[in-house]
């Protein structure tokens, strides 16, 4: 079967739930560091839905895979904890990808395989750690996806602004939990996403899921050679009527270049554990 790591988007309520929300409920800044205007006609991409064709042109989609692989250093927290700081290095096709950890640890995946080493910390979440965060980061360029399906959404105002917007859903035996959707908002101007809205069915029914829904914010973008790329994540509780509601965690990206394609890179040791 050809693998496709979109399960690890559907993954991250798991960590939520691990999580110490913040005290405070925020109110989401609708500001950018750095407003970027990107063309993004529909009529150039050769996508049939015009919402998603529009955003995967404005995140230069077409640029970014002719890059083969893409590294970066994140700092994520939640509930004022820290959880994750190290660098990843991903092939912009998502097919494999390295997280190395400011202890020196390393986890690799490649295609629907993870490796970690026999001593490493918290092996247990290895798994979940080795996709997420290389697919939320690539997330704005796998829109349209093998598996994936869109809607329109009839909720296009969230926390007093206008999106563009449209549901995501996907064909049964895309990613571990087909059953999941999600609601991706995207800039009027710039056609860039904005939040990407998201209910996780793994081990519960869908109407259990969609009673906990949550949210990632995609802020302060950066153009990286003619990409514009997320400097900063945000994560929310989301209610399709409250729009963002209680902030969760954040994430800082740093240090964000695209480099040679090198294999040995993406190679685990003999002795790593595979999963």
């Amino acid at each position: 079967m050809h693998y496709q790591p979109i399960f690890a988007f559907l993954l991250f309520s798991l960590l939520i739930s691990c999580g110490t929300a913040t005290e405070e409920t925020k109110t989401p800044s609708t500001e950018q560091k750095e407003i970027i205007t990107t063309e993004a006609s529909p009529k150039k991409h050769k996508n049939e839905n015009a919402f998603v064709a529009s955003v995967e042109e404005a995140h230069q989609r077409a640029t970014f895979l002719s890059k083969k692989a893409i590294q970066f250093d994140i700092v994520l927290t939640f509930g004022g904890q820290e959880r994750l700081n190290g660098t990843i290095l991903t092939t912009t096709d998502s097919r494999q990808a390295v997280t190395t950890y400011k202890n020196g640890e390393k986890l690799y995946y490649k295609e629907d395989k993870v490796y970690h080493a026999p001593e490493m910390e918290n092996a247990n979440g290895a798994r979940f750690n080795a996709y997420t965060w290389p697919y939320f980061f690539l997330f704005p360029t796998k829109l349209s996806d093998k598996g994936t399906n869109w809607e329109t959404y009839e909720q296009t105002s969230m926390n007093d602004k206008e999106f563009l917007s449209q549901k995501l859903s996907f064909d049964p035996g895309t990613g571990d939990d087909s059953g999941d959707w999600y609601v991706v908002y995207a800039d009027k101007e710039t056609h860039l996403v904005d939040v990407a809205a998201y209910i996780v069915t793994a081990g519960k029914t869908q109407a259990e899921a969609e009673a906990d829904p949550h949210a990632i914010q995609y802020q302060d973008y950066t153009m990286i050679d003619g990409v514009p790329i997320a400097q900063r994540w945000i994560f929310w509780e989301w209610r399709k009527d409250g729009g963002l509601t209680k902030e969760l965690g954040e994430a800082t990206i740093s240090n964000i270049k695209f480099v040679e394609m090198d294999e040995k890179a993406f190679a685990a040791p003999d002795n790593f554990t595979e999963l």
